[in-house]
């Protein structure tokens, strides 16, 4: 049965429902249109301005009383490999200089037999001071990261009691930064607020790398 045309009266009243659905996002649109516009803007009137400082990151974890102090644990306790490492290199140079003065009273087979023991006792320091470096390598590494984790929390508080936008690392030679001005290292703050939240006291006097400089401008080639 085909449908039949609504009457009048229900025309009115879909037309009403219509009209007020339009006002309503109508209504909408114009308050989200409004927000997007004004928000950019307070945001822009809101933003504080930058704040930048620079740190060499790993100096000052090699500097804080507690690096110098671990690090001077591990010189302790690779001491006796060292040396062992030393009289063995010691061994090889004097048999060296020995078969050289000597070789002349010597026969072919002792001679060969006397190179052969020295070549093998270079191989040995090679394996040996190889193992070392490895050793001593990782050591370092765990206790670098150990104490760096607790000063970038450090620096990370520092930054925002401050009001620091963006700190940026100068320990690498390759660093971005070509200039900063000498106020802008915060490097000895950040040694020295660490030092004062572990309670690690300073070492024995010695002495102790000068902190790197803000890094300066290239030189502009003459035109």
């Amino acid at each position: 049965m085909p449908a039949t045309a609504p009457s009048l009266k229900e025309f009115l009243v879909l037309m009403k429902r219509a009209f007020a659905l339009l006002a309503v996002l109508g209504l909408a649109l114009v308050f989200q249109s409004s927000a997007q516009t004004a928000a950019p803007a307070a945001a822009a009137q809101a933003a504080p301005p930058a704040k930048v400082a620079v740190i060499a990151f790993q100096i000052a974890v090699a500097q804080t009383n507690e690096g110098q102090r671990d690090f001077a644990d591990l010189q302790k306790k690779f001491e006796p490999r060292q040396a062992k490492l030393k009289a063995l290199s010691d061994e090889i140079d004097t048999l060296t200089k020995q078969l050289q003065t000597q070789a002349a009273s010597l026969s072919e087979a002792e001679q060969q037999s006397r190179a052969n023991a020295i070549d093998t006792k270079k191989k040995q320091l090679q394996r040996d001071g190889e193992d070392a470096q490895t050793e001593v390598q990782q050591a370092m590494q765990e206790m670098y990261n150990g104490i760096a984790s607790k000063v970038y929390d450090v620096l990370e508080a520092y930054s925002q009691l401050k009001g620091y936008t963006l700190v940026l690392d100068i320990s690498e030679q390759q660093s971005p930064v070509l200039w900063a001005a000498d106020n802008m290292n915060i490097t000895k703050d950040i040694i020295d607020a660490y030092n004062q939240k572990s309670g690690v006291p300073a070492p024995p006097a010695a002495p102790a790398a000068s902190l790197p400089a803000a890094p300066k401008p290239a030189a502009t080639p003459a035109k």
